[in-house]
């Protein structure tokens, strides 16, 4: 498919009428008429690529193996269709199965393969940390810093000047702590609260504020811009700002004065904000939380050891709940997303998967988080009418696609489930739907299709309201550590409360939809490589486990197979249809099914079933199950009670 800046639809471009355009690349697409192609099923338009504008990559990672006359490199990414050809004096001493990375010399013609030389041999296909290096490569992943950015980094003052500290409001006195993972080491926010005499609150969000250290145009700043985001693997980070900074001078450490930039707000006791400030602030985190501590004094199973403190916490549990309350009743979606958690042997390789269990002391920190990025968007979004609009950067989530929604009720109504979609379909009856599935076996797999029913929130210029948050105005503010926006977010608010002219406004202006267009697609880059290092090592800790039977549900049908995914474990892999040998399968698309033709045994999207793991391709990153029959059955026959 060809996207067109400006145009909605898409341009579907067939394998024949592809040339040697590859994914990724700007190219010139010519239409076709309806009189001379008919249009592709679903009614896109078609047409073919007459040139190559520029391209997308210049290097491409893959898996030698030997050819007729030389090596070719087999692309991991499927979306390059052509295997890349070797020359012997070009293999940099690379062998037959080791992973490598290929600078692309000729892109070929006609019948004739792409053509390269190999610059890096990353080690042998299938090993975990070739795998893992493959895929820092095949996303354009810098695994370092250059010199002069660390340099700039280490030049920096850890000591805060006096003078910065008299500038600033003074809350080291007031109590605020951090709450993240147990294994986090950047923390870059820290609450507070107050109960006043009139019953209000006196939230604070508190931010590192790295705006002061990381100054518009410098080294530092290019190369977070270049990087736009930290990206989370499962037995690392590649983080957007070097440790100095993110783990260090930046990061809300216990015991220590750090700069930041908090939102004070006074909440009503129905979570109504009555007042806010946003100012340039200094806290001295007085205790480091992980989730795990406060669920414990949540429920009432654990003690800071300090009375005061869980008197805190539990307070801060009240606000939040019935924030979160409030939220959601105003028409706020609430996505069970499941995560899974590695945990790692001596060797890095990964010997337990663990769902992670989202808790009410996640839900206490998110609800702040939210709270405190729209009250900075509506800060700057609503304007008085005496003053001039203010460039800035927003998180907008645009509404969904009224077929996609049409094909989401339809989907549900399978399963009993009611989507009401007359004249579109408001946040609030996607509510309701999620409200209805909680807790039921297909709840994962209609929450996902849900998901992908949904269009993508964005960074943008334009303010259009962020559709899933059912607010009006957003933004994003609280992450600046790891978020390029939430540092533009900073160094826009400071300019605006110290004042700026009309014309310094307008170069802000020109520069923030380049900032936000970019921002996005580094995110989605650092979400597809989270996701690919996440297979990575499911495939590594799948391969002590073929043979193996495990409870699973049908997470996709397609013409060729069933994807599935475990239980508890999330490994999502494929039972092919070429495996389900009882039958010949057809595939019922409108219905998300495959159909023995036979005997009319159905196998849906959402199904449980039973499956064991049969292949594990780590190079490939694939994992193969077939399906068994139910555990109960497969028990009772092995003890001898099924029957005869």
């Amino acid at each position: 498919f060809v996207s067109v800046p400006g145009v909605e639809e898409d341009i579907f471009v067939s394998p024949r009428d592809l040339g040697m355009a590859t994914h990724g690349d700007t190219v010139e697409v010519s239409l076709f008429t309806q009189s001379t192609r008919k249009k592709e099923k679903g009614g896109k338009r078609e047409g073919e690529i007459v040139r190559v504008v520029e391209r997308g990559r210049t290097r491409v990672v893959g898996t030698m193996e030997k050819g007729r006359n030389a090596f070719v490199v087999i692309p991991d990414d499927s979306r390059v269709s052509r295997d890349i050809r070797i020359d012997q004096n070009m293999a940099a001493g690379a062998g037959v199965g080791d992973k490598v990375v290929v600078e692309i010399g000729s892109w070929g013609k006609g019948q004739f393969n792409p053509e390269g030389r190999v610059v890096e041999v990353l080690g042998k296909s299938g090993e975990v940390s070739a795998e893992i290096s493959s895929v820092l490569r095949e996303f354009g992943l810098p695994p370092s810093f250059p010199q002069e950015v660390v340099n700039e980094a280490q030049n920096l003052a850890v000591s805060i000047p006096e003078s910065e500290l008299r500038r600033r409001l003074d809350l080291r006195k007031t109590i605020c702590c951090t709450i993240d993972p147990e294994d986090a080491k950047d923390f870059d926010d820290a609450v507070s609260l107050e109960k006043l005499s009139t019953g209000d609150y006196k939230l604070g969000v508190h931010i590192a504020d790295v705006s002061y250290y990381v100054r518009e145009g410098t080294i530092l700043d290019k190369e977070a811009l270049t990087r736009g985001t930290s990206v989370y693997f499962p037995n690392g980070v590649i983080p957007m700002l070097p440790e100095k900074l993110s783990n260090e001078i930046c990061s809300l450490r216990p015991k220590e004065d750090r700069l930041t930039y908090s939102v004070l707000m006074e909440l009503s006791p129905k979570g109504i904000v009555k007042n806010y400030e946003i100012l340039e602030s200094v806290i001295h985190s007085h205790r480091r939380f992980s989730y795990e501590e406060v669920q414990a004094v949540i429920d009432g199973k654990g003690s800071s050891g300090e009375t005061n403190l869980d008197e805190l916490l539990l307070e801060m549990h009240r606000l939040s709940s019935m924030l979160t309350r409030k939220r959601l009743r105003e028409g706020s979606i609430d996505f069970e997303s499941a995560e899974a958690k590695f945990r790692f042997d001596e060797e890095g390789k990964p010997a337990e998967i663990i769902k992670k269990t989202r808790m009410e002391s996640h839900r206490l920190v998110e609800e702040f988080m939210l709270l405190a990025n729209r009250v900075v968007a509506q800060h700057i979004g609503l304007v008085k009418k005496e003053d001039h609009p203010k460039p800035f950067l927003y998180r907008v989530h645009d509404s969904p696609d009224p077929e996609r929604i049409r094909e989401l009720s339809g989907f549900v109504a399978k399963f009993g489930f009611t989507l009401n979609f007359d004249g579109g379909v408001s946040s609030k009856e996607l509510q309701k739907l999620l409200e209805q599935v909680r807790g039921t076996e297909v709840e994962n797999v209609i929450n996902e299709v849900a998901l992908r029913s949904m269009a993508k929130a964005i960074y943008s210029e334009r303010n259009i309201g962020h559709y899933g948050l059912a607010f009006e105005y957003y933004s994003h503010f609280t992450s600046p550590i790891r978020r390029y926006p939430d540092l533009v977010i900073h160094r826009l608010l400071k300019s605006y409360h110290e004042g700026i002219s009309l014309e310094e406004r307008e170069g802000f202006g020109g520069r923030l939809p380049m900032i936000a267009k970019k921002s996005s697609e580094l995110e989605r880059r650092a979400m597809e490589a989270e996701r690919a290092a996440v297979k990575v090592m499911q495939v590594e800790y799948m391969k002590r486990h073929v043979g193996d039977e495990f409870p699973a549900v049908v997470s996709g049908v397609t013409n060729y197979g069933l994807y599935v995914e475990v239980d508890d474990i999330l490994v999502e892999g494929m039972a092919h249809v070429r495996d389900l040998t009882d039958d010949y399968y057809v595939y019922d698309e409108k219905h998300y099914s495959l159909v023995g033709r036979h005997k009319g045994k159905k196998y849906r999207l959402g199904d449980r079933v039973y499956v064991k793991v049969i292949r594990v391709k780590p190079e490939e990153r694939q994992i193969d199950f077939i399906l068994r029959e139910s555990e109960s059955e497969t028990t009772k026959k092995k003890s001898g009670r099924g029957p005869a």
